[in-house]
């Protein structure tokens, strides 16, 4: 029988942590010999909340949140990456005609960002010299972006309507939310930061990370090793045959955002590397202290999960 376990997202209409999703959905794990269901829970930080206090065994979100719920790293480890480097997106209001990679559009201006997410984007503004409160950048939650148990719903379309009913300037999100806030016509690309955009160093602020309890890999590490070993699957199924993204989003979007998955997905597979490199975890903890979540410099063998990192290239 299959070992049962629990993976939770914080995001699920969305590429940004699809290979954890489709791993699940497209029967990577069970081939592992691991029963594992897929559970939303937003925000991200309640994620490793939950990790924390036992009642899941897997998060697929950003790495840096783990912060959230294990203090300086103690206690959890980061497994493998679902996609290289921060992954996030400024889009701003279409009639205030922003230019690409241009953030003089953000003074002033009201901006929604997901708790935990919001950090990425205070960090690269106060990085690339802007002041938060004397620009008077207000970075906040959507309104109405709360997701009920059973609900399937995802932050970057609460952005995108969000934007579209005029509620927000802009938004730093999900690529789902970008490209219909685009699609839509009622915002444009500021910034994409897996393609140059940005100041220096903000593509490792963070990733898309699968993480679990360093409980789970003392007690348990081949179910560590297996987990890796199905991201890895996934990730090269998904670079073989990217119809397979369609074939998840039936399953698990509505129709529209299924329709649009597959080409979100082609986009982000030269990302798709499981590794976690020594310059990445050097990059996130800078950003961690810049942040105020972390002192001192944590080892790398305290931050990944070194012992499965030989599936990486399996």
């Amino acid at each position: 029988m299959a070992r049962r376990m629990k993976l939770a997202i914080p995001d699920l209409i969305s590429p940004s942590y699809f290979p954890a999703a489709a791993a699940v959905e497209l029967g990577f794990f069970k081939k592992e010999g691991l029963d594992v269901g897929l559970e939303l829970i937003y925000p991200v930080d309640k994620c490793y909340a939950e990790l924390r206090d036992g009642n899941i065994d897997f998060v697929g979100g950003s790495a840096h949140s783990a912060l959230s719920a294990f203090p300086n790293w103690d206690g959890v480890k980061l497994l493998c990456a679902q996609g290289q480097g921060m992954y996030w997106f400024l889009v701003m209001r279409a009639d205030i005609d922003p230019k690409r990679n241009d953030l003089d559009v953000v003074k002033g201006r009201k901006i929604g960002a997901a708790p935990w997410v919001n950090m990425g984007l205070k960090r690269l503004l106060i990085n690339a010299g802007y002041d938060i409160e004397r620009d008077q950048i207000d970075i906040a939650p959507v309104p109405g972006a709360v997701i009920q148990p059973g609900v399937t719903v995802n932050f970057g379309l609460f952005a995108a309507k969000a934007l579209e009913e005029g509620k927000i300037d802009g938004f730093w999100a999900n690529g789902m939310g970008a490209e219909v806030a685009i699609t839509r016509g009622v915002g444009k690309m500021v910034l994409d930061i897996r393609r140059g955009d940005g100041p220096k160093g903000c593509f490792n602020y963070t990733m898309a990370s699968v993480a679990t309890s360093d409980a789970l890999i003392a007690r348990e590490p081949e179910v560590a090793d297996a987990a890796v070993r199905a991201i890895v699957a996934t990730q090269k199924a998904l670079k073989a045959d990217v119809s397979l993204a369609t074939e998840v989003g039936r399953r698990l979007f509505p129709e529209t955002e299924a329709s649009l998955i597959a080409r979100l997905i082609e986009r982000d597979l030269p990302y798709y590397d499981p590794s976690i490199s020594p310059e990445f975890v050097k990059g996130m903890n800078q950003f961690c202290r810049e942040n105020g979540i972390l002192e001192g410099e944590p080892a790398y063998e305290k931050i990944v999960a070194t012992g499965s990192s030989r599936f990486w290239n399996s």
